[in-house]
């Protein structure tokens, strides 16, 4: 093969496996630090960090209590009390993604873990974390991309979650854009081809 078309096969298979994977390299951790409410506890917004938290029944909340230690800032999430009974609160991706972990703190009669799911199926649950006053990072313990996860809990209000990792929430390249990025590319190629090859 010409050096010439080496180089150029070269580059754009580069070009290309680079430009597909930046859209899914982003980390995004969500601190709760910027959900500011009336009072001390305000419901977690539906939409907050691009995840749908409309069925978590989490409620954050920025004053300082024990056992409840943030692990960053002030900000936290809890489970609301209700009957003092087991809790597991949903919280769902809008595209598949691969969720990292969360930092718990809390009681330290009470575990937590987490029930990770795709396309409405149990694929994985993590180690269970014993709770304390001192934060500790609970991993998913799973790689693949999901579309919801369930924190358990022993008992309601028994933990506080921070610090909540996951993989940036891939966007696919819109087919004209993909097309237009390739064509780029080749241009650039087309051009090199052309260049003289120094000896």
């Amino acid at each position: 093969m010409h050096p010439n078309i080496r180089n150029f096969v070269r580059s754009f298979a580069a070009g290309v496996a680079l430009a597909l994977c930046a859209p899914f390299a982003s980390a995004t951790v969500l601190t709760f630090d910027d959900i500011v409410g009336p009072d001390e506890f305000s419901s977690v917004p539906g939409n907050y960090g691009g995840l749908d938290w409309s069925s978590s029944g989490l409620s954050v909340f920025t004053s300082e209590q024990a056992p409840f230690t943030a692990h960053s800032g002030q900000g936290r999430v809890t489970t609301d009390w209700i009957d003092g009974g087991p809790a597991a609160s949903t919280i769902r991706f809008l595209v598949p993604t691969v969720f990292n972990g969360a930092w718990f703190s809390g009681y330290s009669d009470s575990s937590v873990r987490f029930d990770l799911y795709a396309a409405g199926q149990l694929v994985a649950s993590s180690a269970a974390l014993q709770l304390s006053d001192a934060p500790a990072y609970l991993s998913a313990g799973w790689g693949s991309a999901i579309d919801a996860i369930v924190v358990s809990s022993g008992f309601q209000a028994s933990y506080a979650m921070d610090d909540l990792s996951f993989e940036g929430a891939a966007e696919v390249p819109e087919p004209g854009s993909l097309a237009l990025l390739l064509a780029g590319f080749g241009l650039a190629g087309a051009v090199r081809l052309r260049r003289p090859n120094p000896r």
